[in-house]
């Protein structure tokens, strides 16, 4: 099954490159807003622009090691 869709892939990429090459930039672009969107998750920032508490420390912090 594997070595099938890796047939497919190729097969679909060789006929269509010119298509996949061509969206690369834009896709590039379009993971910027992405990865800005989903990466500030777990910062920990309050909707009102102030840190909730503990936001700052590693997991570690407060296990008495």
């Amino acid at each position: 099954m594997i070595g099938f869709l890796a047939l497919g892939f190729v097969l679909l990429f060789t006929e269509h490159r010119a298509h996949v090459l061509g969206a690369l930039p834009f896709l590039l672009l379009l993971s910027c807003p992405l990865m800005h969107l989903f990466m500030h998750h777990g910062h920990g920032h309050g909707h009102d622009g102030t840190p909730q508490p503990g936001a700052g420390r590693s997991p570690r912090e407060g296990q008495g090691q």
